[in-house]
């Protein structure tokens, strides 16, 4: 796949946290309106991929491109132009405990559109009845269940369209029916055109979201392709998760 027709493409991407070789000559390209799962044991630079995505962290070496664009050296201004493209929903869903559930989803929308007071509103409204939450515009976020924050992490995430979804372990701490349940969100956005980049330790999940899979260990792709592919991979690593019932 050329980089004019990859949202997002690794291009032999290496870092390193001091001697501690985290990616190292990483190169993938995903699809628009696919979703990209990663797995990989903890500490083996899942959530490092993601920060490249976003441009949290900068490569040692290679390139991150975002339909088509090289992010690794662009200024503050012309990379907040390529992050409002995209959406994060985090592990543990982030939101600020000290305003309300609709200000949340709001927030976005405050700080980088010019929108009137009743179109946030409206479109918070929306997003939030997108999740099933048109009743929680007025709670906060202390008096929700991990599963109805992760909900409203993913409300915030979407309010501003981005085309670009990243996704930190979506059913980290959830039960398994509230898990299917934000998989079901998730896989919805994805056949809406949305693209998701998913970091997830639940297989289940993961066979579920995700068209392609990428299994990262010692800093390299182990395996990549579809979960019916990585069934098939001999390799131990690729086997131990495939075989998981949640990952581990």
């Amino acid at each position: 796949m050329s980089s004019l027709a990859a949202a997002v493409e690794f291009d032999r991407v290496s870092k390193a946290f001091g001697d501690r070789v985290v990616l190292q000559d990483v190169s993938f390209a995903i699809a628009p309106g696919t979703a990209f799962g990663v797995l990989g044991r903890s500490g083996t630079g899942k959530s490092v991929t993601l920060k490249h995505i976003i441009g949290l962290i900068r490569p040692d070496a290679g390139r991150v491109l975002v339909h088509g664009e090289d992010i690794t050296e662009l200024r503050p201004r012309a990379l907040a132009r390529v992050r409002r493209r995209m959406g994060f929903l985090f592990q543990e869903a982030a939101l600020f405990d000290s305003i309300t559930v609709g200000e949340n989803v709001a927030f976005p929308l405050r700080r980088h559109t010019r929108l009137g007071e009743a179109a946030i509103v409206a479109r918070a409204r929306q997003r939030l009845a997108d999740v099933e939450l048109s009743d929680a515009f007025d709670a906060m976020p202390a008096d929700l269940s991990g599963g109805m924050r992760k909900r409203v992490g993913l409300a915030r995430a979407m309010v501003l369209d981005p085309d670009i979804l990243l996704v930190d372990e979506p059913s980290a701490g959830l039960d398994p029916i509230t898990s299917r349940e934000i998989d079901g969100l998730l896989i919805g956005l994805r056949r809406a055109g949305t693209t998701l980049v998913v970091v997830t330790h639940n297989i289940p999940s993961a066979r579920a979201i995700a068209d392609e899979l990428a299994v990262l260990g010692d800093g390299r792709i182990v395996a990549r392709g579809t979960a019916a592919d990585l069934d098939a991979n001999p390799d131990p690593l690729v086997q131990a998760f495939m075989r998981a019932g949640t990952g581990g």
